[in-house]
């Protein structure tokens, strides 16, 4: 099935399930973004005000300076894909609970599942504890993990949120200098994984021969 039509259907599950918190407190379901077949998709924390409003994230002023930090590089805010670990806008923007994450995990999994990145930016501390639990961002912002996660080979870029970076010169510095690596990172990750496929296929090719 076409990976928009399955995040399509996804978004419409999300909206009509009553169960998920803070649903009541919020003008819309803050769902995801982006081209669904993404090489590079990217996590922030949950919905603000104009993302609640208009119902996609990061539009508000972390989300154009994010679209800069992904033009420095040469890519499109189209591009990528764009998402949330809660997908509802907590009230006064507050930190979401684990139990919110938690409720939202299933959706965000299945995104991962569909859209299937090389590459899982996390966008602050919230998404990258998702991946990385236990880790601090000051330590590991910026580098490349490759990680095993439901079942998959995922390679996650840990970095600051950009409303952090809006707030702190030095974390400025670093989400510039961390973005700025991207594309090597992507290369890297592409490769170790073509060099894997052409592994297999010698083995298979050689298993092939033996039965000769």
């Amino acid at each position: 099935m076409d990976k928009a039509i399955q995040l399509e259907a996804l978004k419409q599950k999300a909206i009509s399930n009553k169960t998920l918190p803070l649903k009541s407190g919020a003008t819309n379901l803050v769902f995801g973004v982006g081209n669904p077949e993404a090489e590079i998709l990217l996590c922030g924390e949950g919905p603000g005000y104009w993302e609640d409003i208009k119902a996609e994230p990061f539009v508000g002023n972390a989300g154009l300076l994010l679209n800069k930090l992904l033009l420095s590089i040469g890519i499109k805010r189209e591009d990528v894909y764009i998402t949330n670990v809660v997908m509802y806008r907590p009230p006064d923007n507050r930190d979401p609970e684990q139990s919110e994450i938690d409720a939202f995990a299933p959706y965000l999994d299945e995104i991962i599942d569909i859209v299937s990145p090389k590459i899982i930016v996390t966008l602050g501390r919230f998404s990258m504890a998702k991946f990385i639990p236990g880790a601090y961002i000051s330590s590991i912002h910026g580098k490349p993990m490759e990680i095993g996660w439901k079942g998959k080979l995922f390679t996650i870029v840990p970095m600051y949120h950009p409303a952090a970076a809006l707030r702190n010169g030095d974390i400025m510095f670093k989400i510039k200098k961390d973005f700025s690596d991207l594309p090597r990172i992507l290369e890297e990750t592409k490769k170790v994984k073509t060099d894997t496929i052409n592994v297999e296929e010698k083995k298979e090719e050689t298993k092939q021969e033996s039965l000769f």
